[in-house]
């Protein structure tokens, strides 16, 4: 196997890699966050190396602050539009 022929296949694997884990992101958000938090406990313990540490707080998934600009829809307020209740009629045109 050549030099050319590795180096291809590590960086079709990492893309493939960065494909699949930012679909497991938006499809299972909940899930993913879990992961995260449960991998950055881990990381940052006391007796790690700094370097570690530094990394575990990195992978730390943000929470909900409470604040209007997270979207988090906690108070009701802030959170997605809710949909028009109104019902539309629908309107057929003939074929021409």
């Amino acid at each position: 196997m050549s030099t050319f022929e590795l180096v291809q296949g590590a960086i079709i694997g990492a893309v493939v890699a960065a494909s699949a884990l930012t679909a497991f992101r938006k499809l299972l958000p909940k899930t993913s966050a879990r992961w995260m938090a449960r991998m950055s406990a881990s990381l940052n313990r006391d007796g790690r190396a700094a370097w570690v540490r530094a990394f575990g707080r990195r992978l730390q998934p943000a929470t909900a602050t409470g604040s209007c600009g997270d979207g988090c829809g906690s108070c009701n307020s802030c959170g997605p539009v809710q949909p028009r209740t109104e019902a539309q009629p629908l309107h057929f045109k003939p074929r021409t």
